[in-house]
């Protein structure tokens, strides 16, 4: 009766006839081969399920990379269909006003009329209107560092400047024939003399401007603290030469020939200058580097904006 009660109750996993075999053959160690070989088997089946789990989601894994790489490259159409569109609308030419006329007179449209000389005005509006196969789509100009002609100069010498108390005037080696004359506005605590013949980096595409008299054709670029009588220049890696570029990594580009005044480049980019807690000169995390020589850092401040 033992026997057949255990038959019962074994899972429908392991054939009842199989178990039944086992234990008349064995009545002592039967019920133990018999659980050994339901447990088993149940061990098998549940690896079975977990390797199918696992399958299947590397499976969806893999259509959802596969999803998601459609699904940016829809939104990159839609964007240029967008834009197409957009320069479409800006740029075709405005449809004619439709105007009702009254019928022509037959008799006097069989005389040939010839039409008035074009104006001087005329001509001139012709020459200069473009025409609507010659619009195109014109990208906007970036706005980022690199329109900056940021290069290496040597400070030949220092001066204070003969109408202002707070200006100095240096002459700078910028690898061109001649020396360029900076006007700039150094704090209180600045040692002129410590200053010649020291490398700094200057920005060589501003407009030259006259500051209380005399003339300044590029900006030296200094470290600034909270207090603006703690100023340093910043400083090129060693081993810089006058006229060397100062480049940034991620913000490849040739810079203006000349900024203009109207774009206020120089105010938009300027707050995103900055020195970060290491001493390095940076815009937007990426460094000021001279290729092949290194970064242009403070010469002791951290923490502080370039100006």
């Amino acid at each position: 009766m033992k026997n057949m009660k255990y038959t019962d109750n074994m899972d429908s996993i392991f054939d009842p006839s199989v178990a039944d075999a086992l234990i008349k053959l064995d009545p002592e160690d039967g019920p133990h081969f018999v659980e050994y070989f339901q447990t088993h088997a149940m061990l098998s089946r549940e690896k079975a399920q977990l390797q199918a789990s696992v399958r299947d989601q590397r499976k969806l894994l893999v259509e959802n990379g596969k999803l998601k790489k459609d699904i940016e490259q829809l939104k990159t159409q839609l964007q240029d269909k967008q834009k197409r569109r957009t320069a479409k609308v800006l740029f075709s030419p405005a449809p004619p006003p439709t105007t009702t006329s009254p019928a022509p007179n037959t008799e006097t449209a069989a005389v040939p009329t010839n039409p008035p000389p074009p104006s001087s005005q005329d001509r001139r509006d012709r020459q200069t209107r473009p025409s609507s196969d010659s619009l195109s789509l014109v990208a906007e100009p970036r706005v980022d560092v690199s329109r900056l002609d940021l290069r290496v100069g040597r400070i030949l010498s220092v001066r204070p400047h003969p109408l202002a108390e707070t200006l100095s005037v240096q002459e700078v080696d910028v690898g061109e024939n001649a020396p360029r004359t900076v006007v700039s506005k150094l704090g209180a605590q600045t040692d002129l003399e410590e200053l010649q013949g020291v490398l700094a980096v200057l920005l060589c595409n501003v407009k030259a401007c006259k500051l209380r008299g005399v003339a300044s054709k590029a900006r030296l670029l200094v470290c600034s603290a909270s207090d603006d009588d703690v100023t340093e220049r910043l400083a090129p890696p060693t081993g810089s030469d006058p006229g060397d570029r100062v480049t940034f990594l991620n913000y490849p580009g040739e810079p203006d020939k000349e900024l203009q005044s109207k774009q206020r480049l120089w105010e938009i980019l300027q707050p995103e200058l900055q020195v970060d807690s290491k001493g390095v000169a940076n815009y937007k995390g990426c460094g000021f580097e001279v290729k092949g020589k290194g970064l242009c850092r403070a010469p002791s401040l951290t923490n502080c904006n370039i100006k």
